[in-house]
């Protein structure tokens, strides 16, 4: 009988699928000036075990209450970084080692799963209506949409951030061998 996991048994499955996560994540996010689309890029991006935020442009805080509200406080688990500015926000990412992937329906964009996304990356979504400034688009090292076949133009700034962070990890996680969500569920429940 399938059952939903108990706190415990999601803390141990978290915990193994940690385990097999090695690629650092980030998140550059200019101009998301919406406090819910910014909650919920952070409480997805502690989700996904991104390890810092750069937000650039005229962001929302995410201490604002409904920034906070939509989190569910999981802004704890992440580092934000203020960037005085995209260029000095680039320069930091490429510093870090970062690969700068943005998330836009541009000329030259790839497809979301044709993408380079192996390695330590940083993924870059733009504000809510505009999306990635120009300036963004030419700092970054690749730019990738997210195939879409319905009649919506393009999505939520946070449907699509989660998205990009959940397609990232699992590319990593298809290279693991043998080991899959049902390996790791019995496995954690054994301990």
């Amino acid at each position: 009988m399938t059952r939903q996991l108990g706190l415990t048994e999601v803390k141990r499955l978290n915990r193994a699928w940690r385990r097999h996560t090695q690629a650092g994540i980030c998140l550059l996010l200019e101009s998301v000036s919406q406090p819910f689309n910014l909650g919920s890029i952070v409480r997805t991006a502690a989700a996904f075990g991104v390890e810092r935020v750069w937000l650039c442009g005229e962001v929302a805080d995410p201490m604002h209450p409904s920034a906070r509200k939509t989190s569910l406080g999981t802004a704890r688990f992440l580092t934000f970084s203020q960037a005085g500015s995209l260029p000095q926000a680039a320069a930091e990412i490429s510093g870090a080692g970062l690969r700068l992937v943005a998330v836009e329906l541009a000329d030259g964009a790839v497809p979301l799963h044709e993408a380079n996304l192996s390695g330590d990356i940083c993924l870059a979504l733009g504000h809510e209506d505009r999306g990635c400034s120009p300036a963004l688009l030419a700092a970054a090292d690749q730019v990738a949409y997210i195939p879409q076949v319905g009649r919506v133009g393009s999505l939520n700034v946070a449907a699509a951030a989660a998205i990009a962070l959940a397609e990232a990890r699992r590319r990593e996680w298809a290279l693991m061998p043998g080991d899959d969500l049902n390996s790791l569920t019995e496995g954690e429940r054994a301990n």
